[in-house]
Formats: C-alpha cells, structure tokens, sequence
C-alpha cells in the first residue's frame, strides 16, 4: 500500500477551538446576537459561503484586496444596522480572534508527523489575523495565508500553488479543513480531503493514510 506524503491543514477551527464555541465566546462577550452576524455574513458570502455576491468584503479582506480597519467598519455597520445599536468598529476583528484557543492535540500531532518526514503546510483564510509564529516554529515546510498571495479557499489556484510549494502532486497529500466546501474543492483537485469536527475522527483518519501511529 502506497500512503501519503504531504499534509496540508487549515488554521482557525482545526489548530485552534472549533470555530462555533469560538464564535460563541466572542458573541457573548460583545452582546451579539449569533443570528444576526449570521444574517450579515449570509449576505456578503451567500449561503453557502462560497458564492460570489455583487460585493463582498470578506472575500476581498481574505485576498489582501482591503484593510482591517475598512472591513471592521463595514462589519460594524452591518451588526449595527442588524442589531438596532452601535458596535464599535475599532479592534473588532482583534477582540474576535481573542477567543480563539489552540488545539494542542492537533498542534502535536502536526509536530509528529513532520518529525516522521511527512511534509507539512498550513493553508489559511485570514482576516487579518496574526498567527502565532511562535507554537508554529517548526510546524511546516510551507505556510500560505491568503492576504498574502491574493488567492483563498476554495479557489483551485490557492490549493494549487501549495501543492506546488510543498513539491508533491495533489493525490500524495491530505488536506484538513472544518469547513466542508474547503475540503471539497481540494478533493476535486485530487487530494485525499478530511473534513474536521473533532480530534479522535481526524487523528485516526490521519494514522490510516500515513501508516504510522501519529495520534
């Protein structure tokens, strides 16, 4: 049996909380309504979150094509508009990010596969996030954020210039995503996709196609 020899994997929902709880935290602590960030996001992103709409900041903020400040603004106003009261723009996107923690099941797990001589990439969306170089330091062979190349998930081209990056055709690498239209747009380029809900089902998943015990 011929097993794997990439592993690429998304950052916020599966090195870190899942992204409900996270969300959640976040919400509580701004007094938001859940709902009604849902309703701005379904509007921008479409329902699925990946169709196009005649404007939308989240993919243009992903891509690098807009600021932090402009895209915080623009999210006020809509929570504002959403929830009939002022949400101040100013570090919103900073105090949404806070409430995100690390998976350090996933953390050591990625550290064990790259030990073994499994190549190791981290594919992200950002929202003008920072990433903690620091836990990270010696994680990868290849780090691509999307604000910095100017492509996202799930774009073909995103998955494509990792591969390349990495040197390893699609059918010898897993890609790891909680968001399921990620990992379908890796499948249907030929990776091998793991759709992740919580540490147990992945690990496994992972101990299988890389033939060694990383869990």
């Amino acid at each position: 049996m011929t097993y794997l020899q990439g592993l690429v994997l998304d950052w916020g929902g599966v090195l870190t909380t899942d992204l409900h709880s996270s969300m959640s935290a976040w919400a509580d602590a701004e007094d938001v309504d859940l709902e009604q960030f849902g309703a701005v996001m379904r509007k921008w992103l479409g329902q699925e979150g990946e169709v196009e709409s005649w404007v939308n900041p989240v993919h243009a903020l992903e891509r690098g094509e807009i600021e932090v400040p402009d895209f915080e603004i623009r999210l006020a106003q809509g929570l504002t508009e959403r929830l009939g009261k002022p949400i101040d723009p100013s570090g919103l996107l900073q105090r949404l990010f806070a409430h995100f923690t690390h998976a350090h099941d996933m953390t050591g797990l990625v550290r064990r596969a790259k030990a073994a001589g499994i190549r190791t990439a981290l594919l992200s969306n950002s929202w003008g996030n920072t990433y903690p170089d620091h836990l990270f330091d010696g994680m990868f062979d290849v780090v691509v954020i999307s604000g910095e190349v100017g492509m996202r998930k799930p774009e073909e081209r995103i998955y494509a210039y990792t591969l390349d990056k990495l040197g390893l055709p699609a059918h010898e690498c897993a890609f790891v995503d909680d968001l399921r239209h990620n990992v379908d747009a890796a499948v249907a380029l030929g990776m091998v996709g793991i759709h992740h809900e919580r540490y147990e089902a992945t690990a496994a998943e992972i101990d299988a196609l890389y033939g060694i015990k990383l869990s």
